[in-house]
């Protein structure tokens, strides 16, 4: 029975992360600690990694169920959806009113309809139909992160982008079929660990190690998207006839 709820643990630990994540951001913003709002956006990047293993994890153990796929939107909501979009109202968008409620708002909310057509419509097989929320919460955490390195207008422009990449219907390939080795599985809580360390340790480098491939991944689906779109295009053209 312990062996069969391990998954759902994972995704209970991917939620509390995401939980502290949001405590950290207030606190930091209150406190003026901007090493608590680094730290916060540290959290989110690591839940990815919790997120990623609790359903190979399952499906390793035989553990899938309707309860855990329900508890895993829940906590990505939370994770990848609230956390992320208070880290950036606290970093930059409370200086822009009341647009800047507005965009905060809006992340999660479309966060959450990504999630709710994930549960109820099929995408093609080894797709998913719009940006994961794991990755453009992922993607958010970090441009909170090195805001200053970034034009300030980029940084809600990019999360405007997010949430309609999150809706939309682009495909991206979905590598959470790639499962966990059994052999892995008892030195897998060491690894997450590890890199927990790791990021806390190095917590100006390790963000941006996850950022390059998720905004590529981002930018891949956009770019095969436009390539399908172009594709249709010509083939639509009628052809012109040669006169003799």
């Amino acid at each position: 029975m312990f062996i069969k709820s391990i998954p759902s643990m994972f995704t209970v630990g991917n939620l509390f992360l995401g939980i502290m994540a949001i405590i950290l951001a207030v606190q930091g913003a209150v406190d003026q600690h901007s090493t608590f709002l680094s730290y916060a956006a540290i959290l989110v990047i690591i839940g990815m990694l919790l997120d990623g293993l609790d359903g190979r994890m399952a499906r390793m153990l035989n553990a899938a169920s309707e309860f855990g796929k329900e508890l895993d939107s829940l906590s990505d909501i939370v994770t990848f959806g609230v956390a992320p979009a208070i880290i950036m109202y606290l970093v930059i968008l409370q200086s822009y009113g009341v647009w800047g409620i507005i965009i905060t708002a809006l992340f999660p909310i479309c966060g959450a309809l990504r999630l709710a057509r994930f549960s109820v419509q099929d995408s093609a097989p080894g797709f998913f139909t719009g940006l994961p929320i794991t990755a453009a919460g992922g993607v958010l955490a970090t441009l909170a992160l090195y805001h200053e390195v970034f034009v300030e207008i980029l940084l809600p422009m990019g999360m405007v982008a997010l949430s309609f990449l999150m809706v939309s219907n682009i495909q991206y390939p979905n590598f959470k079929k790639v499962g966990v080795p059994r052999a892995a599985f008892w030195i897998t809580p060491l690894v997450v660990g590890l890199i927990a360390v790791v990021a806390f340790v190095f917590p100006s480098k390790f963000p941006m190690i996850v950022f390059v491939p998720l905004v590529l991944y981002a930018l891949y689906g956009v770019k095969k998207s436009v390539d399908g779109l172009v594709k249709r295009r010509r083939l639509r053209r009628p052809k012109k006839s040669k006169i003799k």
